[in-house]
């Protein structure tokens, strides 16, 4: 489809998401996370060009490829996936706007031991395993709250901003909505949390209507 076109049928998403987030209130906001990692530089630039400035990715090298190919563009950068140990130093070279998935006490060990030795900071999400399924990564939600403010005693180099997680793989409504209300309640009992990241492009509008106030669309914001 044409520029015109394209922005036509963005504006239709955008819709999407204002008319679920009216439904909890007319000044809860949502930001909208575009995930490029199936999509090339030339269709981030695309997407760029009528509006969107968020983008995010789930692998490091593509991450790294795609911000030196788009560097001229202010974009604001998010890391999605699973970080292995041996990517941290790649991925605080990349200097991410926000990491969503701080997954383990570990791996916030080894973050703060690298972002210490640098003396910078990373912005994170804890990702939390709300239908406890094991293909997912996360923290049990039964651990989270504690888990957070460990994290935040301990690893000083790291701004916890909230939780993020994927709701659950299920074609039952009820299910999917009960993974993201859990989240919710544990996002709402942290202190100083403000990011609720919950919804990718088949279950935004619920995860919204639930509380979230940062979505993860992928194919949707990219006509794939």
């Amino acid at each position: 489809m044409n520029e015109i076109e394209y922005k036509i049928y963005i504006d239709g998403v955008i819709r999407r998401v204002e008319s679920a987030r009216l439904k909890v209130s007319d000044h809860h906001i949502v930001k909208i996370v575009a995930i490029s990692k199936y999509s090339d530089a030339s269709e981030i630039e695309k997407l760029y060009r009528i509006g969107q400035r968020a983008f995010g990715e789930n692998k490091v090298q593509d991450l790294k490829e795609k911000a030196q190919k788009l560097e001229e563009l202010p974009l604001e950068w998010h890391f999605v996936g699973n970080l292995q140990k041996n990517k941290i130093n790649n991925l605080l070279d990349l200097n991410p706007a926000l990491f969503h998935a701080l997954d383990s006490l570990e791996l916030a060990h080894e973050l703060q031991k690298k972002l210490g030795a640098r003396e910078m900071s990373l912005d994170a999400l804890l990702q939390i395993n709300s239908a406890k399924e094991e293909s997912k990564h996360g923290v049990m939600p039964e651990d989270a709250a504690a888990l957070y403010a460990q994290i935040q005693d301990e690893c000083p180099n790291i701004n916890l901003k909230g939780v993020m997680s994927i709701g659950a793989h299920s074609e039952d409504k009820t299910i999917i909505k009960k993974s993201f209300e859990t989240t919710y309640a544990i996002y709402k009992e942290l202190e100083g949390a403000t990011i609720c990241s919950m919804g990718m492009s088949g279950d935004f509008e619920l995860a919204i209507e639930c509380g979230s106030n940062m979505v993860r669309l992928g194919s949707i914001m990219f006509d794939k």
